[in-house]
């Protein structure tokens, strides 16, 4: 296998690696040709070790699966996925109009180019959210252009991933995107994917026709209190049918926000409305989960093509996925880490499996199982401990029928109890089932720097 930092290189005896497009913090993206068909693509190859360190490797685990699902006319398929020993190759279809971002960047759009594109952009995820894949990071940085100048959704749940640019002032933020990210989502509360979606939409429409964001601010927290107020102004230029569709699609509350049905029914967003992208342009079939085990877990090299047969992916649970990702957890703005009172872990193993594993552990650890329902399993302690009795809830998450996150937190009791029996019993009795626990070394470097400086104040804090 060549080296792909060589122009030229032969990667898996499959494709040709060209010249490098971009790169990130833990990816470079090369445009690649494939030697049988001569079809050119884009391939993403991400860096393993840095990935595992900063505990992102469920996320990309995610991406995977999510993307194998996804076949439309307006999102970046992906065809392959391959691994070595160091490294894992995204093979994905090669957009090369550049980003919509550029063409803001020179200035507003058209009232019917920005509909257009609007059109698309809707489309698209109409149909992502149809099998239940949220991308819960759209921006124009993550909307390409291709040769006939339609539109592409790239990026699916690789948020942290995404390349990493300079300051250039108009869309950029320091932190991850907030300026796009819907209020429910920046409250931290539990969230619906598909309408944190729809917030985004309704800012990069803004964005299209303005030239500029809808919730700007210099101060970080200002921002957010603007973006929680839907605190915006429509410049003079905006139809007054847009300003309308901004005000029902850029609403504050998620219940009362609009759907992509009834955006699909608005009448400006009709005008010039090709009937045949409604109906999402090609002939769809479900298509099979990549099995990732086989391809990532291994050590040696592997690969796996996305196949297109019958499945059906489950639908993503709509809770706070954001803190899958590491790049995008605003957590750490608020509290310590090595005060948090939970844990989150990523599993392969069934659901079954995985419950019944907790139950193995509660009862050698003579914990009572109190009940189970909806994915919830709440566990107590025997004997009453310094604050109470120690209760634990196990939730499960379904992120793909073959993928689950469970997130393990106390409920009550003393918090040194609870990060000594994670710590000793719980954690090293569940490796068999866990895929990666989230966020690992980062925390535990900075656990040890916290505990080094300030061994009493966990005590006092709680």
């Amino acid at each position: 296998m060549g080296t792909e930092n060589k122009g030229g290189s032969v990667l898996m005896q499959r494709y040709e690696l060209g010249k490098l497009l971009g790169q990130g913090t833990f990816a470079k993206v090369f445009h690649g040709r494939n030697l049988k068909t001569s079809q050119s693509v884009a391939i993403k190859v991400i860096d393993k070790e840095k990935v595992l360190k900063v505990g992102l490797m469920d996320q990309i685990k995610r991406e995977i699966s999510v993307m194998s699902l996804v076949r439309h006319p307006y999102v970046v398929q992906l065809y392959e996925v391959m691994a070595s020993k160091t490294k894992i190759y995204f093979v994905m279809e090669y957009v090369k109009g550049g980003e919509l971002f550029n063409k803001v960047l020179k200035g507003k759009l058209r009232e019917e180019l920005a509909r257009k594109y609007f059109q698309q952009l809707i489309s698209a995820v109409d149909f992502c959210h149809s099998r239940g894949v949220y991308h819960r990071d759209l921006k124009p940085e993550n909307l390409l252009l291709d040769d006939d100048e339609n539109l592409k959704v790239s990026d699916f749940g690789l948020s942290a991933l995404a390349e990493s640019k300079k300051q250039d002032g108009l869309l950029h933020t320091t932190c991850g995107t907030p300026a796009y990210v819907a209020p429910e989502v920046i409250n931290r509360k539990g969230y619906d994917g598909a309408k944190a979606d729809i917030w985004s939409c309704g800012v990069i429409l803004f964005v299209l026709l303005a030239g500029y964001l809808p919730f700007q601010d210099p101060n970080l927290m200002e921002m957010y209190r603007k973006i929680g107020k839907a605190e915006f102004k429509c410049p003079n230029w905006f139809p007054s049918d847009v300003r309308r569709l901004l005000l029902r699609v850029l609403d504050p509350n998620p219940n009362t926000r609009i759907t992509i049905a009834r955006i699909m029914q608005n009448p400006w967003f009709k005008k010039g409305l090709d009937d045949k992208l409604m109906q999402n342009g090609m002939p769809m079939t479900e298509l099979v989960p990549v099995d990732v085990d086989s391809v990532l877990s291994s050590s040696d090299s592997g690969r796996t093509e996305v196949k297109q047969e019958m499945a059906k992916l489950t639908h993503l649970n709509a809770f706070d996925i954001i803190a899958l990702s590491a790049g995008f957890d605003l957590s750490s703005l608020f509290e310590q880490i090595d005060n948090r009172r939970e844990v989150r872990f990523t599993s392969t193993q069934p659901a079954w499996n995985i419950i019944s594993k907790l139950e193995d552990i509660a009862r050698k650890l003579k914990l009572k199982v109190k009940k189970k329902d909806d994915g919830v399993l709440k566990i107590e302690g025997s004997k009453e401990g310094r604050k109470g009795v120690l209760a634990i809830d196990a939730e499960i998450f379904e992120v793909t029928p073959a993928f689950h996150l469970v997130e393990i937190k106390k409920t009550n009791g003393d918090t040194l109890e609870y990060q000594k029996l994670m710590k000793q019993d719980i954690r090293p009795a569940l490796k068999d089932i866990v895929w990666a626990w989230q966020g690992d070394k980062q925390q535990q470097q900075q656990q040890q720097q916290q505990q080094q400086q300030q061994p009493q104040d966990e005590e006092d804090k709680h």
